[in-house]
């Protein structure tokens, strides 16, 4: 009989000022935890396969970039529209360089970049464009196909909101 009293109590708490105190400051640490810290974001899509697939779930570090600005290979996640369009990308080419694609190739100044998380060949062809100050340029892991078909170019640091936890 008393642990029928135990369960009943821990799934029905009597009301009392302590208990919707307790509850008041998990609700307040949730909403600032969850809506302004690690905000959650679904991945759509597979523009950053191998790396991240489609359907997984992680968490936005909004304070990542609170020092620093992003380094070549960081993942990103930025503001597309609004608040809730998001963008996971990777940071290929830093403020003032020079990007160019050449038959498949990134070119960062001149220099063939190493690439050791794309997994396959794609071929792509971009003239050399130079990154504006305050930016950087950003494509998903997965260019297989046309690039017309990929979301990327340069964005503005401010465009950041963080990085992705894991």
């Amino acid at each position: 009989m008393a642990l029928n009293r135990r369960v009943f109590q821990f799934f029905f708490p009597s009301l009392t000022p302590a208990f919707m105190i307790r509850v008041g400051c998990i609700a307040l640490a949730t909403y600032l935890i969850f809506g302004h810290l690690l905000t959650p974001f679904q991945i759509k899509g597979s523009s950053m396969e191998p790396t991240y697939q489609n359907g997984e779930v992680n968490f936005c570090w909004k304070l990542r970039y609170l020092f620093s600005k992003p380094k070549r290979g960081d993942v990103v996640v930025i503001r597309f529209t609004g608040q809730r369009i998001t963008l996971l990308k990777r940071v290929i080419a830093l403020e003032n360089e020079e990007i160019e694609f050449r038959h498949g190739k990134l070119l960062i100044n001149g220099k063939e970049q190493d690439e050791p998380y794309l997994q396959g060949s794609y071929d792509w062809t971009l003239p050399a464009r130079r990154v504006e100050p305050d930016s950087v340029y950003v494509v998903g892991d997965n260019r297989k196909g046309p690039m017309q078909n990929h979301i990327f170019g340069q964005t503005s640091l401010t465009r950041i909101l963080g990085g992705p936890l894991w």
